[in-house]
Parts: C-alpha cells; structure tokens; sequence
C-alpha cells in the first residue's frame, strides 16, 4: 500500500509541477498579458486560457494511465506542451480579437485547443 501511496504523490505532484510549468510558458507566449487581463474581467482571455489548460490537461491524463515512467510522463508533457503552443500559434490571427474581448473567437481557439488535445491524448495510447 506504501508503494501505491507514493506512486501516486509522485505522479501527482509531478503533473501538477508540469501544468503550472506549462501555465507559465503559455501565458508568456500569448501576445498580451494574460494574467493582467483575466483580473480586469477579460471573459475571452480567460476562455482562451481555460481551452489550454484542459488541452494541456486531457493528454497529461493519457501520459499517466499509458505510460510506464515517470521520465516517459514528462516527456509527453513537453510534446504537449509544443503542441499545445503550436495551436496558439497557428490562431494567432485571433490574438487581438481575444485581447479586445471577442468571445466568439475566444470560443473557437479554445474548441481547438480542447480539441487538439483530445486527439493528442488519444494518441499517446498508440
């Protein structure tokens, strides 16, 4: 039971190291400062930033129950991570927009977020 106990603090605190690792490296890669915007009531950066983090999040899942290291688990952490910046960057069109407080476009590039790191997940247990 001491085992399964301190298997389970170590993947834990590890993921949660790495989403607050990926927290920061997201929020810096955005065009504007997410944390200022999301404290003045900026809805759009906020849904940009939550699609993210469960993007981020849904392949971090994956990478627990598939894998069989914790090394293996950081590693799809970091390929999830680019991953997940490659979205940023490839809706980047929409940064201003979501700056500005679109929703709707906020709406799409968190769908993609979410939805790319759906697929991601899913590809890990390959």
């Amino acid at each position: 039971m001491f085992n399964a106990i301190a298997a389970f603090a170590e993947y834990l605190g590890t993921s949660i190291v790495l989403l607050l690792l990926f927290v920061y490296i997201y929020a810096r890669s955005t065009p504007y400062k997410e944390f200022a915007l999301i404290a003045h009531d900026n809805v759009a950066v906020a849904i940009t930033f939550a699609g993210a983090v469960l993007g981020f999040t849904f392949p971090m899942l994956a990478a627990i129950f598939y894998t069989h290291s914790l090394i293996e688990m950081i590693v799809w952490a970091a390929i999830t991570c680019l991953v997940q910046l490659g979205v940023l960057l490839a809706l980047r069109s929409q940064a201003k927009r979501i700056e500005e407080g679109h929703v709707c476009s906020a709406v799409v590039v968190a769908t993609f977020s979410v939805a790319i790191g759906l697929l991601n997940a899913v590809s890990i247990s390959n």
